[in-house]
């Protein structure tokens, strides 16, 4: 299987770009299946208003109606931040086969920073990691969004 996650996480970059031109966390997902995507999300909390609201729950949701099911044991994720506990849950929960970051988390990272949850051998599925593609790129729309709200409080 030829895999191009720097074209696939790519992809995701710029769902993350949608999230910040709404003002939102810049973190954008897309779920791909034999290499076409097929569920795509974005950060939408605030405009939203939803705490589940994260690119990765609305990824998968969308990957799951795409193909009128929860599992998705041939699907991989790209998203472009580490996920949170939540979305790491829901990563194990649909069976996904791969997952494939960004940039890690170190104040809310489930996938290796401060839990792995979506490798924890109790549970009875593991995803495969792949953390680390993109990360200059992913980190830096995230500390452009950050630099800016904190301008904005600064005013």
């Amino acid at each position: 299987m030829n895999e191009n996650h720097e074209k696939w996480m790519r992809v995701a970059l710029q769902e993350a770009k949608v999230a910040l031109k709404k003002k939102e966390v810049p973190v954008g997902a897309v779920v791909v299946f034999e290499d076409k995507v097929i569920g795509r999300g974005y950060n939408q909390l605030e405009s939203l208003k939803d705490p589940t609201a994260h690119a990765e729950i609305l990824a998968i949701g969308a990957a799951a109606n795409f193909l009128n099911s929860w599992r998705l044991s041939e699907a991989v994720l790209y998203v472009t931040l580490e996920p949170c506990p939540m979305c790491a849950g829901a990563i194990v929960l649909s069976r996904l086969k791969k997952l494939v970051f960004g940039t890690y988390d170190p104040k809310s990272g489930a996938c290796g920073s401060l839990y792995n949850i979506v490798q924890d051998n109790r549970l009875n599925h593991q995803i495969e990691v792949i953390p680390g593609i993109l990360k200059e790129e992913c980190s830096a729309l995230l500390q452009v969004f950050f630099k800016g709200l904190r301008k904005e409080e600064n005013e």
